[in-house]
Protein backbone atom coordinates (compact mmCIF):
# COMPACT_ATOMS: atom_id res chain seq x y z
CA UNK A 1 0.00 0.00 0.00
CA UNK A 2 1.25 3.48 -0.82
CA UNK A 3 2.52 5.70 2.00
CA UNK A 4 0.58 8.77 0.86
CA UNK A 5 -0.68 10.79 3.81
CA UNK A 6 -4.29 11.86 4.20
CA UNK A 7 -3.26 15.47 3.63
CA UNK A 8 -1.52 14.58 0.36
CA UNK A 9 -4.50 12.55 -0.83
CA UNK A 10 -7.14 15.07 0.24
CA UNK A 11 -5.42 17.92 -1.59
CA UNK A 12 -5.18 15.95 -4.81
CA UNK A 13 -8.64 14.40 -4.49
CA UNK A 14 -10.47 17.70 -4.29
CA UNK A 15 -8.29 19.22 -6.97
CA UNK A 16 -8.77 16.19 -9.27
CA UNK A 17 -12.55 16.60 -9.05
CA UNK A 18 -12.27 20.30 -9.86
CA UNK A 19 -9.88 19.67 -12.77
CA UNK A 20 -12.11 16.96 -14.23
CA UNK A 21 -15.17 19.22 -14.08
CA UNK A 22 -13.24 22.12 -15.64
CA UNK A 23 -11.98 19.84 -18.41
CA UNK A 24 -15.45 18.42 -18.97
CA UNK A 25 -16.86 21.93 -19.34
CA UNK A 26 -14.18 22.76 -21.91
CA UNK A 27 -14.85 19.49 -23.74
CA UNK A 28 -18.59 20.19 -23.77
CA UNK A 29 -17.94 23.54 -25.47
CA UNK A 30 -15.99 21.71 -28.17
CA UNK A 31 -18.77 19.09 -28.40
CA UNK A 32 -21.30 21.77 -29.18
CA UNK A 33 -19.22 22.81 -32.20
CA UNK A 34 -17.97 19.34 -33.11
CA UNK A 35 -18.82 19.69 -36.82
CA UNK A 36 -16.01 22.24 -37.11
CA UNK A 37 -13.34 20.02 -35.56
CA UNK A 38 -10.26 18.78 -37.37
CA UNK A 39 -10.16 15.00 -36.94
CA UNK A 40 -7.27 12.59 -37.44
CA UNK A 41 -7.09 8.81 -37.44
CA UNK A 42 -4.48 7.08 -35.30
CA UNK A 43 -4.04 3.29 -35.52
CA UNK A 44 -7.24 2.53 -37.44
CA UNK A 45 -10.50 4.10 -38.61
CA UNK A 46 -12.10 3.64 -35.19
CA UNK A 47 -9.15 5.18 -33.34
CA UNK A 48 -9.62 8.90 -33.78
CA UNK A 49 -8.37 12.09 -32.18
CA UNK A 50 -9.54 15.66 -32.62
CA UNK A 51 -8.17 19.07 -31.75
CA UNK A 52 -10.65 19.00 -28.86
CA UNK A 53 -8.82 16.03 -27.28
CA UNK A 54 -5.48 17.79 -27.53
CA UNK A 55 -6.80 21.13 -26.31
CA UNK A 56 -8.50 19.63 -23.25
CA UNK A 57 -5.44 17.54 -22.39
CA UNK A 58 -3.21 20.62 -22.55
CA UNK A 59 -5.60 22.40 -20.18
CA UNK A 60 -5.53 19.53 -17.69
CA UNK A 61 -1.75 19.24 -17.78
CA UNK A 62 -1.35 22.97 -17.26
CA UNK A 63 -3.66 22.97 -14.24
CA UNK A 64 -1.93 20.00 -12.63
CA UNK A 65 1.62 21.25 -13.13
CA UNK A 66 0.64 24.67 -11.82
CA UNK A 67 -0.66 23.20 -8.55
CA UNK A 68 1.55 20.12 -8.16
CA UNK A 69 4.75 20.76 -10.14
CA UNK A 70 6.53 17.68 -8.74
CA UNK A 71 3.80 15.28 -9.85
CA UNK A 72 4.00 13.46 -13.18
CA UNK A 73 1.25 13.46 -15.82
CA UNK A 74 0.63 10.66 -18.30
CA UNK A 75 -1.87 11.65 -21.00
CA UNK A 76 -3.40 9.64 -23.83
CA UNK A 77 -2.59 12.20 -26.50
CA UNK A 78 0.75 13.61 -25.39
CA UNK A 79 2.21 10.83 -23.28
CA UNK A 80 4.54 11.93 -20.51
CA UNK A 81 7.58 10.88 -18.51
CA UNK A 82 6.64 9.52 -15.09
CA UNK A 83 10.25 9.55 -13.90
CA UNK A 84 10.55 9.01 -10.14
CA UNK A 85 7.43 10.97 -9.21
CA UNK A 86 5.47 9.61 -6.23
CA UNK A 87 2.17 10.82 -7.68
CA UNK A 88 1.29 10.09 -11.30
CA UNK A 89 -1.82 11.63 -12.87
CA UNK A 90 -3.23 9.52 -15.70
CA UNK A 91 -5.67 11.35 -17.97
CA UNK A 92 -7.87 10.83 -21.00
CA UNK A 93 -9.27 14.22 -22.02
CA UNK A 94 -12.16 12.65 -23.93
CA UNK A 95 -12.86 8.95 -23.52
CA UNK A 96 -15.31 8.00 -26.23
CA UNK A 97 -14.07 10.29 -29.00
CA UNK A 98 -16.07 8.43 -31.67
CA UNK A 99 -19.27 8.99 -29.68
CA UNK A 100 -18.22 12.61 -29.12
CA UNK A 101 -17.68 13.27 -32.83
CA UNK A 102 -20.94 11.59 -33.84
CA UNK A 103 -23.17 13.51 -31.46
CA UNK A 104 -23.68 10.71 -28.94
CA UNK A 105 -23.65 11.63 -25.26
CA UNK A 106 -21.54 8.62 -24.22
CA UNK A 107 -18.20 10.27 -23.54
CA UNK A 108 -16.43 11.66 -20.50
CA UNK A 109 -13.25 13.05 -19.02
CA UNK A 110 -11.32 10.25 -17.32
CA UNK A 111 -8.67 10.85 -14.65
CA UNK A 112 -6.83 8.76 -12.08
CA UNK A 113 -3.92 9.21 -9.68
CA UNK A 114 -1.39 6.49 -8.88
CA UNK A 115 0.89 6.67 -5.83
CA UNK A 116 3.74 4.17 -5.49
CA UNK A 117 2.08 1.75 -7.91
CA UNK A 118 -1.31 1.91 -6.20
CA UNK A 119 -4.34 3.59 -7.80
CA UNK A 120 -5.64 5.92 -5.09
CA UNK A 121 -7.98 8.39 -6.83
CA UNK A 122 -10.38 8.01 -9.74
CA UNK A 123 -12.65 10.60 -11.38
CA UNK A 124 -14.99 10.29 -14.37
CA UNK A 125 -16.83 13.48 -15.36
CA UNK A 126 -19.83 13.31 -17.71
CA UNK A 127 -20.93 16.86 -18.57
CA UNK A 128 -23.89 15.82 -20.73
CA UNK A 129 -25.63 14.33 -17.72
CA UNK A 130 -24.12 16.67 -15.10
CA UNK A 131 -22.49 13.76 -13.28
CA UNK A 132 -19.03 13.41 -11.82
CA UNK A 133 -18.14 10.00 -10.41
CA UNK A 134 -15.29 10.21 -7.93
CA UNK A 135 -13.48 8.11 -5.35
CA UNK A 136 -10.43 8.27 -3.12
CA UNK A 137 -8.87 5.39 -1.22
CA UNK A 138 -10.72 4.91 2.04
CA UNK A 139 -13.38 7.55 1.36
CA UNK A 140 -16.00 5.61 -0.59
CA UNK A 141 -17.30 6.24 -4.10
CA UNK A 142 -19.66 9.02 -5.13
CA UNK A 143 -21.58 10.52 -8.00
CA UNK A 144 -21.73 14.26 -7.32
CA UNK A 145 -22.61 14.34 -3.60
CA UNK A 146 -24.41 10.98 -3.47
CA UNK A 147 -22.72 7.81 -2.20
CA UNK A 148 -22.74 4.90 -4.64
CA UNK A 149 -22.23 1.17 -4.30
CA UNK A 150 -21.82 -1.82 -6.57
CA UNK A 151 -24.87 -3.71 -7.85
CA UNK A 152 -26.27 -6.35 -5.51
CA UNK A 153 -26.82 -8.95 -8.26
CA UNK A 154 -26.15 -12.57 -7.34
CA UNK A 155 -26.50 -13.97 -10.86
CA UNK A 156 -25.55 -12.81 -14.35
CA UNK A 157 -29.19 -12.58 -15.41
CA UNK A 158 -30.00 -9.93 -12.78
CA UNK A 159 -28.74 -6.89 -14.67
CA UNK A 160 -26.75 -5.49 -17.57
CA UNK A 161 -23.01 -5.99 -17.99
CA UNK A 162 -20.80 -3.31 -19.52
CA UNK A 163 -18.57 -4.73 -22.24
CA UNK A 164 -16.10 -3.39 -24.76
CA UNK A 165 -13.22 -4.46 -26.98
CA UNK A 166 -10.55 -2.68 -28.96
CA UNK A 167 -9.89 -3.60 -32.58
CA UNK A 168 -6.37 -4.62 -31.53
CA UNK A 169 -7.79 -7.57 -29.60
CA UNK A 170 -8.78 -10.88 -31.23
CA UNK A 171 -12.52 -11.38 -31.61
CA UNK A 172 -12.74 -15.06 -30.73
CA UNK A 173 -12.22 -14.84 -26.93
CA UNK A 174 -14.79 -12.05 -26.69
CA UNK A 175 -17.31 -14.04 -28.74
CA UNK A 176 -16.76 -17.01 -26.41
CA UNK A 177 -17.33 -14.76 -23.40
CA UNK A 178 -20.53 -13.27 -24.87
CA UNK A 179 -21.83 -16.74 -25.74
CA UNK A 180 -21.30 -17.90 -22.16
CA UNK A 181 -22.92 -14.76 -20.79
CA UNK A 182 -26.00 -15.14 -22.99
CA UNK A 183 -26.27 -18.84 -22.14
CA UNK A 184 -26.75 -17.82 -18.50
CA UNK A 185 -29.43 -15.27 -19.36
CA UNK A 186 -27.08 -12.31 -19.15
CA UNK A 187 -27.30 -9.13 -21.22
CA UNK A 188 -24.69 -6.51 -22.07
CA UNK A 189 -24.25 -3.01 -23.41
CA UNK A 190 -21.39 -1.26 -25.17
CA UNK A 191 -21.59 2.52 -25.36
CA UNK A 192 -18.21 3.66 -26.72
CA UNK A 193 -16.65 4.77 -23.42
CA UNK A 194 -15.10 2.16 -21.17
CA UNK A 195 -14.38 4.70 -18.44
CA UNK A 196 -18.02 5.75 -18.32
CA UNK A 197 -19.34 2.19 -18.29
CA UNK A 198 -16.98 1.22 -15.46
CA UNK A 199 -18.23 4.23 -13.50
CA UNK A 200 -21.79 3.08 -14.11
CA UNK A 201 -20.82 -0.34 -12.75
CA UNK A 202 -19.43 1.27 -9.58
CA UNK A 203 -22.71 3.15 -9.27
CA UNK A 204 -24.72 -0.08 -9.44
CA UNK A 205 -26.27 0.72 -12.80
CA UNK A 206 -24.46 -2.24 -14.36
CA UNK A 207 -23.61 -5.53 -12.66
CA UNK A 208 -20.00 -5.19 -13.76
CA UNK A 209 -17.64 -4.30 -16.55
CA UNK A 210 -15.14 -6.25 -18.67
CA UNK A 211 -12.65 -5.32 -21.34
CA UNK A 212 -9.78 -7.50 -22.58
CA UNK A 213 -7.34 -4.59 -22.72
CA UNK A 214 -7.64 -1.02 -21.48
CA UNK A 215 -5.06 1.71 -21.41
CA UNK A 216 -4.38 3.10 -17.91
CA UNK A 217 -6.07 6.47 -18.53
CA UNK A 218 -9.34 4.63 -19.25
CA UNK A 219 -9.04 1.63 -16.93
CA UNK A 220 -7.72 3.05 -13.67
CA UNK A 221 -10.60 5.38 -12.68
CA UNK A 222 -13.08 2.50 -12.69
CA UNK A 223 -10.69 0.35 -10.66
CA UNK A 224 -10.64 2.92 -7.85
CA UNK A 225 -14.37 3.61 -8.12
CA UNK A 226 -15.39 -0.04 -7.95
CA UNK A 227 -13.10 -0.85 -5.02
CA UNK A 228 -14.47 2.10 -3.05
CA UNK A 229 -18.03 1.14 -4.04
CA UNK A 230 -17.61 -2.20 -2.28
CA UNK A 231 -16.80 -4.35 -5.31
CA UNK A 232 -13.62 -6.09 -6.40
CA UNK A 233 -11.34 -5.79 -9.41
CA UNK A 234 -8.36 -7.47 -10.98
CA UNK A 235 -4.82 -6.32 -10.18
CA UNK A 236 -4.63 -3.84 -13.04
CA UNK A 237 -1.14 -2.44 -12.35
CA UNK A 238 0.60 -5.83 -12.25
CA UNK A 239 3.02 -6.71 -15.04
CA UNK A 240 3.75 -3.08 -15.90
CA UNK A 241 0.09 -2.18 -16.46
CA UNK A 242 0.81 1.54 -16.15
CA UNK A 243 2.86 1.39 -19.36
CA UNK A 244 1.32 -1.48 -21.28
CA UNK A 245 -2.30 -1.53 -20.10
CA UNK A 246 -4.13 -4.64 -18.91
CA UNK A 247 -7.53 -6.33 -18.86
CA UNK A 248 -10.20 -4.78 -16.65
CA UNK A 249 -12.75 -6.87 -14.77
CA UNK A 250 -14.84 -5.37 -12.00
CA UNK A 251 -18.03 -6.40 -10.22
CA UNK A 252 -19.34 -7.30 -6.77
CA UNK A 253 -17.78 -10.21 -4.89
CA UNK A 254 -20.43 -12.69 -6.08
CA UNK A 255 -20.56 -11.73 -9.75
CA UNK A 256 -16.80 -11.31 -10.22
CA UNK A 257 -15.92 -15.04 -10.06
CA UNK A 258 -18.89 -15.89 -12.29
CA UNK A 259 -17.53 -13.55 -14.96
CA UNK A 260 -14.00 -14.82 -14.47
CA UNK A 261 -15.04 -18.39 -15.27
CA UNK A 262 -16.14 -17.22 -18.73
CA UNK A 263 -12.71 -15.74 -19.49
CA UNK A 264 -9.38 -17.22 -20.60
CA UNK A 265 -6.80 -17.66 -17.86
CA UNK A 266 -5.17 -14.23 -17.83
CA UNK A 267 -2.47 -13.54 -15.20
CA UNK A 268 -4.02 -10.26 -14.04
CA UNK A 269 -7.54 -11.63 -13.53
Amino acid sequence: MSSATLTELDARYHFACDVAKTAASRALAWYQQRHQLVVEHKKDLQDVVSEADRNVEQLVKHLIYERFPDDAVLGEESGGDTGNARFIWVIDPIDGTSSFLNGLHNWCVSLAIVCENEPVIGVVSDPNHHETFHACRGKGAWVNDKRIQAHSAQRLDQGLLGLSSANSQPAEPLLHFISGLLAQGGMFIRNGSGALMSAWAAAGRLIGYYEAHMNPWDGLPGIVLMREAGGITNDYLSQDGLKKGNPVLLANAVIYPQLKTLLPALPTL
